[in-house]
């Protein structure tokens, strides 16, 4: 084997690790992005409600919901704070099984 092989053989080799690399980093990507099911535990809950406040609360005296309220805990509905359903298609679209917190008075 003479030097300009010598090279050559180096060359290849280098070329061959690069592209392996590349490769390599490509996949890791791809995985992360397209299968890791870890995104959806990060994923902000509120897309919409008060985004302008720090934190979103709301609070009501017993006496005036009257004998049944329906709160929305999936952040989707247009009543928000009271549900309107929307808990639905997010659960269709999602795989959640989110639904609304329900206080109704106790039947005497």
């Amino acid at each position: 084997m003479g030097p300009g092989q010598n090279c050559t053989v180096r060359a290849e080799w280098v070329a061959a690790v690069s592209i392996a690399a590349g490769a390599a980093a490509l996949g890791y990507l791809a995985y992360k992005t397209l299968l890791c099911k870890d995104k959806s535990s990060k994923a902000m809950v509120n897309p919409n409600i008060q985004k302008d406040n720090p934190k979103v609360v709301h609070a009501f005296d017993m006496e005036d919901l009257g004998d049944k309220a329906v709160y929305c805990r999936c952040w989707r509905s247009k009543k928000f704070p009271l549900c309107d359903g929307s808990h639905t298609k997010h659960n269709e679209e999602t795989g959640d099984n989110v639904g609304p917190l329900i206080i109704k008075r106790k039947e005497a």
